[in-house]
């Protein structure tokens, strides 16, 4: 089969950074289904992989994560799929990725694909949309009825994939005042037509921006990127009892300032549950249905922003250049081999 892997950690500027490989094609055992991926996106976490985790000499790693596709077999064990159903996922660090023609995936991590979305749109939104979903109503205990009011969320870096999916999900489902962050009108306006109530620049000192619209101090915090950078803002700003959280991976964090203000810190990862095969893994198989059926209800919008062609080694060489750009809205897709 055809797949994009690497076999040494290069620049993605480097002629074998990614490459266009053929393996062998793999068998569904155990609860496993056998997929045929139809559309990826490209998340930062592909670029952190790369660029930290060389395969074993002589070996290629497969990245890709985000994925929609068809069953195209399954293993004895499974019992929520069947040949045939198109389905949506994130897959699992610990196994090859998505940027092939078929993947192995465990049935409790994947869901089934909206019916109102194609292939590219549906790729564009399992991992970010897990990822917000644990994040919002997991990890901070948001609650979830819109006619709780009062409390304010403040979303640091709400234009990616992540942020995208997290603000439409505090705009349909909570009750919240949301206040992103951006830096760039169009990035702005992204973020504004996902739902935010307020937005502020994010390359200026954030408590003063909160200051210059004379908003809230945040119940909450989901700081997306560049945490470093806004620790110290955050900090000050966050409520008394309040609560943060954060995916990205900064160097150094100094939390004794949060102690005085009883704040709690709480971080996402949305692979913890196929990493460690955790009791309650196929949560994330119901979270991917409960997704689905909010976009085909019309609450939720897919978050795709740019379409790159089809999935081969040069365009996805082209993905991983614009997430290290730092400037996407948004999620970018490939299509087909």
């Amino acid at each position: 089969m055809k797949a994009v892997a690497y076999r040494h950690s290069h620049p993605i500027d480097h002629p074998q950074a990614l490459l266009d490989v053929e393996l062998p094609e793999p068998q569904a055992l155990g609860r496993d289904l056998l997929v045929e991926v139809k559309a990826v996106s490209v998340n930062p976490v592909d670029i952190k992989v790369r660029l930290a985790a060389a395969p074993a000499e002589g070996e290629s790693r497969v990245l890709g994560f985000d994925a929609a596709g068809i069953v195209k077999a399954v293993g004895p064990d499974v019992t929520l799929f069947k040949p045939g159903d198109q389905v949506w996922y994130a897959g699992s660090r610990t196994r090859q990725g998505s940027n092939s023609e078929f993947q192995l995936v465990d049935e409790r991590i994947v869901g089934h694909k909206p019916a109102t979305l194609d292939f590219g749109r549906a790729a564009a939104l399992p991992l970010t949309g897990i990822t917000a979903w644990e994040l919002l109503f997991e990890r901070l205990q948001v609650s979830r009825d819109k006619g709780r009011r009062g409390q304010t969320l403040l979303v640091v870096g709400a234009a990616g994939g992540v942020g995208s999916i997290l603000v439409q999900l505090a705009r349909q489902l909570t009750g919240l005042n949301i206040v992103a962050t951006a830096s760039r009108p169009e990035t702005t306006e992204w973020v504004k037509q996902q739902g935010a109530h307020h937005v502020i620049d994010h390359s200026r000192p954030l408590d003063e921006e909160m200051q210059r619209l004379d908003l809230p101090q945040p119940d909450y915090v989901i700081s997306l990127n560049q945490t470093e950078q806004h620790w110290p803002a955050i900090v000050k700003l966050v409520a008394p009892q309040g609560k943060i959280a954060l995916i990205d991976d900064p160097l150094a964090l100094n939390v004794m300032p949060l102690k005085p203000k009883s704040v709690s810190l709480h971080w996402e990862s949305m692979f913890t549950r196929s990493m460690f095969e955790t009791a309650d893994m196929q949560k994330q198989h119901d979270l991917l249905n409960d997704l689905a059926q909010l976009v085909d209800s019309g609450v939720i919008k897919t978050t795709l922003a740019e379409r790159l062609g089809t999935i081969n080694a040069a365009n996805l060489k082209r993905a991983h250049a614009l997430l290290e750009g730092g400037r996407m809205k948004g999620k970018i897709v490939l299509e087909g081999f």
